[in-house]
């Protein structure tokens, strides 16, 4: 990536004109992996300049290849879906019912508005190697944010007890997802909804 000095053109500085080129190299990559045809494979340099309408040589001014755009298009989402679904939780009333509600509420309606993030999140097509430490990651921050409201909330200690839920509940959350994103579970979003704040709110209760 270029270290050269980044000169102001038009009002615009150097460092804002090569972040609106990073955005629109990670929307460009969302697209290409999230599209519905889509193994990661199907990412290229060339196909992400085309989509963004760049040179190659603003892609390496960004990332030193496909693999680190590829990463930064999956962190950008995840990092966005747990500060939108946090928030949710946060501005919720202080009832159980309302913070499971609201939390799961945002995370559906995030990925069904896009299904471009909810394919690159849940998909069995990415399972590209970078892609798929990405996501045992991401699926470790999010028992872990689950395990830290629970904590938070109920005022109880960490332990394996609540270790093992919070995995069930993340990783089943996710498969539900999935199931439900490729068509193969047919359910409403509010289905999808209501149904699991009832399992949540049944397993937080015993």
């Amino acid at each position: 990536m270029s270290s050269a000095p980044l000169r102001t053109y038009g009002g615009v500085s150097g460092t804002d004109r090569q972040a609106e080129r990073r955005a629109q190299l990670l929307e460009a990559g969302l697209d290409l992996l999230g599209s519905e045809e889509g193994p990661p494979h199907a990412l290229t340099v060339r196909g992400v300049c085309r989509r963004a309408g760049l040179a190659a040589r603003y892609f390496y001014e960004n990332f030193a290849d496909r693999d680190a755009l590829a990463a930064a298009v999956y962190d950008h989402v995840v990092e966005g879906i747990a500060a939108t679904t946090l928030e949710a939780v946060q501005e919720a009333p202080a009832d159980a019912e309302a913070k499971v509600r609201a939390g799961l509420s945002r995370l559906v309606r995030t990925v069904a508005e896009d299904p471009r993030r909810g394919r690159l999140l849940f998909s069995p097509s990415m399972a590209d190697a970078a892609l798929a430490q990405r996501r045992a990651a991401s699926t470790r921050m999010f028992v872990g944010l689950l395990g830290v409201q629970a904590r938070e909330f109920y005022g109880v200690d960490g332990g394996t007890r609540l270790d093992i839920l919070a995995e069930m509940l993340v990783g089943g959350l996710a498969q539900t997802l999935t199931s439900w994103l490729d068509g193969s579970l047919e359910a409403t979003e509010d289905e999808v909804v209501d149904h699991g704040a009832e399992l949540f709110l049944a397993v937080s209760a015993t």
